[in-house]
């Protein structure tokens, strides 16, 4: 515990170092202020075109989304009890009453700049909206849920301020969110049928929430350009080993190789996992994808496409 608080102090440190202009604030100079631009920035039509076209076409009587609030806690502060936004993807045909139809769940995670948001999974513009539909209906996939949720459990939304907020996540996973999912919609409450997946900070969570905190609870994982302060590799693989009880089903990974942010970070948390841990084992629970990119949407909206196929694969 001692050694990750000062790793986590370490990064503090480093993500608020001084500015490089006399009249910037040390945020807006930051790494962090540098992930949040990347976040933000259009990406381009060759990077879109990483989907195929056939695949980012809105489908006529396709999945809904529904805007969602549950109760949580400030978990990053004084415990007060607090509302929570998501945002929640039903693939078409979801029937409510219908509970014998019952839906796998993905939990996807958003970066240090965004929120429930930031997938864009608001309306049915969404190219998530869109690339599941077009899979599901093409027979690729079996249909499942998504939720987008605010990966930060405190109450504060300055991404400046509330960053180690993104730590605490999992006590809200656990006791407010996977909950009220399951109890308001028709999932299968097991970690067979449940998925964590996230960029850049959500990827973080991913690897150090998902695998390293909630393996009871998640058994498919996908890290997109997974943020500083992700586990190493060797923290991973003895999580893994020390809980055979619960076996890792796949555990995708996609980076850019240009990512001056997250490659070092996800390469030492999650490349040469399969030589440290014989449980996960490369093609066949075990994917580790670099594409010539940088700490964007480009990369992550075909992490998205490639680990949904895994997730809902048949």
């Amino acid at each position: 515990m001692k050694k990750t608080l000062l790793a986590i102090t370490l990064i503090a440190s480093t993500l608020l170092i001084s500015c490089k202009k006399k009249n910037e604030s040390p945020f807006e100079a930051s790494p962090i202020a540098k992930a949040i631009k990347l976040e933000t920035q259009t990406i381009t039509k060759e990077q879109l075109d990483r989907i195929p076209e056939a695949y980012r076409v809105m489908v006529k009587d396709g999945g809904t989304i529904e805007h969602i609030t549950y109760k949580s806690k400030n978990y990053y502060g004084d415990g007060a009890e607090n509302e929570k936004k998501a945002n929640v993807y039903l693939p078409a045909g979801y029937d409510k009453s219908d509970t014998s139809k019952k839906y796998k769940v993905l939990y996807l995670m958003h970066g240090i700049g965004g929120d429930e948001n930031e997938w864009g999974m608001k309306d049915d513009q969404s190219l998530v909206k869109k690339m599941m539909d077009n899979l599901a209906i093409k027979g690729d996939i079996e249909p499942f849920i998504i939720v987008t949720p605010n990966g930060r459990s405190g109450s504060d939304p300055d991404p400046s301020k509330t960053y180690m907020a993104f730590y605490k996540f999992g006590q809200e996973l656990r006791n407010d969110l996977i909950p009220y999912m399951d109890s308001h919609y028709n999932t299968v409450a097991d970690r067979d049928h449940r998925a964590m997946a996230g960029l850049s900070m959500g990827g973080m969570q991913t690897i150090n929430i998902g695998i390293c905190e909630c393996l009871d609870l998640f058994s498919y994982f996908g890290a997109f350009s997974a943020a500083p302060t992700s586990y190493e590799a060797a923290k991973v693989a003895a999580t893994i080993k020390s809980k055979p009880e619960f076996p890792v089903n796949y555990f995708y990974n996609i980076c850019g190789t240009e990512d001056s942010i997250a490659y070092g970070a996800h390469a030492a948390a999650a490349k040469l996992l399969p030589r440290l841990c014989p449980a996960l084992e490369e093609d066949k629970n075990f994917r580790w994808q670099e594409q010539r990119g940088n700490h964007d949407f480009g990369i992550w909206n075909l992490g998205f496409y490639n680990f949904a196929k895994v997730f809902g694969g048949k």
